[in-house]
């Protein structure tokens, strides 16, 4: 009897182990794969097919992007001993855009010459996917760089460069929060298998942990900023609704950006009232 028992109780706990080891080697392909859509990051793993299960990860990106920017903006304060803050802000800028193969950006382009292009639904979607760059979207690059240039300049100026972390877990979050909120506003498309098993475990998951990261980063304000962001992105997302009957990759890329921006725009504005007089 006692054999026996014995024999049980280590089955069960070999499948337990084994249980373990397959969740532990899924949320890593997960993460690989989160990784090579959304970074320039060369991310070794063999990845995963189910798309959706990468929603986990996209915070985690975004804590990790925005650490790389962290760390190079402080080396680039230290280097310049702060008396050139708007060379560093540049070369930040540029570093995201290479850690992000300009993803984001190409979905802004294309969100700007189809939403001021394009008069109804179809023509729309048909703008978004031409791979023709047109003035409209010249403009929304320009205005969006210039405008996140500056912020980061006034970053510099005010040591609030922590908060570029926060404007990336922040972003990543927000994407999360429209592809299980959403339809997918085409037949086929690139972005499909990413919200066609999204539910509200990846809401759930992706909100709490930036939460989570924004309390240990900035306390109560990272709180009170990404409430701002989700309630700016609630209305983004019913704009896209309306607009275009749901969601694309692009209006996604178009969400992570303006919600980065946004959020340090807030920051700078939270810390320059907070500055002494």
């Amino acid at each position: 009897m006692r054999m026996t028992k014995r024999r049980d109780q280590a089955k069960i706990a070999f499948s337990g182990i084994i249980h373990v080891h397959f969740v532990i080697v899924t949320m890593l392909d997960s993460l690989v794969t989160a990784f090579r859509t959304l970074s320039n990051l060369p991310v070794p793993g063999r990845g995963t097919e189910s798309y959706s299960s990468t929603l986990y990860g996209f915070v985690i990106v975004g804590l990790t992007l925005g650490s790389i920017l962290f760390a190079e903006a402080w080396g680039l304060h230290l280097l310049f001993s702060g008396h050139w803050p708007e060379a560093a802000a540049f070369l930040v800028m540029l570093t995201g855009i290479w850690l992000t193969r300009g993803l984001h950006l190409d979905g802004l382009a294309d969100f700007g010459d189809g939403f001021w292009g394009g008069y109804d639904r179809e023509r729309t979607l048909a703008i978004m996917k031409d791979t023709r760059l047109g003035a409209f979207g010249v403009i929304s690059l320009v205005m969006l760089l210039l405008g996140k240039w500056i912020v980061l300049v006034r970053l510099f100026e005010v040591n609030g460069l922590i908060w570029i972390i926060s404007a990336f877990v922040i972003s990543r979050a927000m994407m999360v929060e429209l592809i299980v909120s959403l339809p997918y506003a085409r037949e086929e498309g690139t972005a499909g298998p990413f919200i066609a098993g999204a539910n509200l475990k990846h809401r759930i998951s992706a909100l709490l942990v930036a939460a989570i990261l924004l309390y240990l980063l900035n306390g109560i304000p990272g709180l009170i900023l990404m409430v701002i962001i989700w309630g700016l992105t609630r209305l983004f997302g019913l704009w896209c609704l309306r607009r275009v009957g749901g969601i694309t990759g692009d209006l996604l890329g178009t969400c992570c950006e303006l919600s980065e921006t946004l959020a340090l725009c807030s920051a700078v504005a939270y810390l320059s009232i907070s500055l002494p007089v």
